[in-house]
């Protein structure tokens, strides 16, 4: 498998965005002691902090990626609202930001009043979960500029979310109390998110070919399953936090997986960690890496693998935190937990 032919060489990903952060990072300069002053205590973090005086403010900007394609072939419209404001809101909240907007850009080669109609309904529903206003955005008609699967309208979908820092904590969550020891609690995913579509496009294209989508698995076409929306973990996040409980760090599993992402949080205090009990992807996971012939390994690199967000706490608050999350919509469980060594150690996929 030609992962560079598929558009996921994660490697050069990291190279380019790093350079492409060197140049805002000498930007940085213009705001000095000014409103709007970036702060740079996260370095290398998904969301980026500002400092408007007393208030501060982060901002975070994603899109949905290749997963539209499913909804093109599918005709499934409604759900990528969740996605696209998940890839924001939930970066947001991994540095302790609580979301409070979002503006977004919709590109198109041509409008298509019913496709869109679908599209900002499922922003409205997403928004709604995750306690957040659509404050902003624009439709632009690009033409032949913008392309993909089938007849209809194509587009390309993106987003810019804000928040404030939450009232019960005092600097943003960036990993400079993590210590050894420290438990590793996580939170289970409902299947791909919105990350890894170009390997999973590429393993069904040449397993299946040109009409994958109606491939059914268990009484289901494949593009409807993989077509399974972004849980949004932000308004969980917002809640322990509400409770008064600190949490030391959190890790937003996206491209790059477990490993790179948990890293960036474990990276500032030198650590690692040992996880050994993960959440079991979901059946369709295994199945797309296992038609595809990707390693656990590999899986690891490209998919959260069945786990959508990590968070680091104290192991004295941990059975409280555990509590509320039980109470809640959401699956979660220990993990692991922190490790002098900084190395990510995965004992266990099922």
């Amino acid at each position: 498998m030609n992962k560079k032919k598929s558009g996921l060489n994660i490697d050069i990903g990291n190279f380019c965005s790093k350079n492409a952060y060197s140049w805002a990072k000498k930007t940085f300069k213009n705001r000095y002691n000014k409103l709007g002053e970036p702060v740079v205590s996260v370095d290398g973090a998904f969301s980026n902090i500002l400092n408007f005086g007393d208030v501060k403010i982060g901002i975070s900007s994603d899109g949905i990626g290749t997963k539209i394609e499913l909804a093109e072939r599918t005709g499934i419209y409604d759900t990528l609202g969740y996605d696209l404001v998940a890839m924001v809101v939930d970066d947001l909240v991994a540095n302790g930001f609580e979301p409070t907007n979002i503006s977004n850009i919709l590109d198109v080669d041509y409008l298509d009043y019913d496709i869109i109609n679908d599209l900002m309904k499922g922003l409205h529903n997403a928004c709604n979960f995750a306690n957040i206003a659509i404050t902003g955005g624009e439709i632009a008609e690009l033409g032949s500029r913008v392309q993909g699967y089938g007849n209809r309208m194509h587009f390309n979908w993106c987003a810019t979310a804000i928040g404030v820092l939450h009232h019960n904590l005092k600097h943003p969550i960036d990993g400079t109390e993590i210590k050894s020891g420290d438990i590793i609690i996580t939170l289970k995913s409902r299947g791909f998110r919105s990350n890894g579509f170009s390997l999973i496009r590429q393993i069904m294209q040449e397993q299946f070919g040109e009409n994958w989508h109606n491939i059914k698995y268990k009484n289901r076409p494949f593009g409807e399953i993989l077509l399974t929306s972004s849980l949004i973990y932000s308004p969980l996040i917002c809640k322990i936090l509400d409770s008064g409980f600190i949490l030391k760090g959190i890790a937003h599993i996206t491209g790059g997986g477990i490993p790179d992402n948990l890293l960036r949080v474990l990276k500032p205090k030198g650590l690692g960690a040992i996880l050994d009990n993960l959440f079991e992807p979901v059946d369709f996971m295994k199945k797309i890496q296992s038609i595809g012939n990707i390693s656990d390994k590999e899986a690891r690199k490209y998919w959260n693998i069945g786990n959508g967000m990590l968070i680091i706490a104290a192991e004295s608050e941990t059975e409280k935190i555990l509590d509320i999350m039980d109470k809640s919509e959401y699956t979660a469980k220990i993990a692991g937990k922190v490790i002098s060594e900084p190395v990510i150690e995965i004992r266990q996929i099922h």
